[in-house]
């Protein structure tokens, strides 16, 4: 996922400043707890904008109560410049940041079935050389896909999936031109 401009440049300001401090773990835990509330009800009042801003910013406080001084001046810091739709994906944004940081990359491997964290690891092990990165993978089940998996990291798609090579071999037969019929 790539983050809008503003989103990407206020995570880059949090990031740097965490990383000055010591504190980026913290903070990325934090941020995906923020994440997590913020999916539920409490987003859909906190995005408001018809709801005041003094209410909203009142109904985060018990959530940034046990967050890291940082994280929580942050987020204030969001409402304060009216930068509060940052709040929705920079939890998202710092992760990519981390990860890009340990020179690792995102991805998904999707399945017909779910596979097991060593399966994962091992297809993310296999998988570096050709991405030339670490690869943290979240396995996605895809039964339409019918057997194989297929790999989408760092905008590329690795595609050995049965679904795969049947639309590739459908594809190739619909390109194929075929000798006029004689009479």
């Amino acid at each position: 996922m790539n983050a809008d401009p503003v989103t990407s440049r206020w995570c880059e300001a949090l990031f740097s400043l965490a990383g000055r401090r010591g504190r980026r773990d913290a903070v990325a835990a934090d941020l995906h707890k923020l994440q997590r509330e913020l999916a539920g009800p409490l987003g859909r009042l906190v995005f408001d904008n018809r709801v005041a801003q003094s209410e909203r910013r009142a109904k985060l406080e018990p959530v940034l109560a046990g967050c890291d001084p940082l994280t929580a001046n942050f987020v204030n810091l969001c409402f304060d410049k009216r930068r509060v739709e940052v709040l929705r994906s920079i939890a998202a944004a710092f992760e990519q940041r981390l990860l890009a940081e340990q020179g690792a990359i995102e991805g998904v491997v999707e399945s017909a079935r779910p596979l097991s964290q060593g399966d994962v690891a091992e297809l993310a092990l296999g998988l570096a050389k050709l991405y030339g990165k670490r690869l943290v993978l979240t396995n996605r089940v895809r039964p339409e896909l019918i057997a194989g998996v297929r790999v989408i990291a760092d905008g590329r798609m690795v595609d050995v999936s049965a679904q795969g090579r049947l639309d590739s071999l459908e594809k190739r037969l619909l390109e194929c031109s075929l000798p006029a019929p004689t009479a």
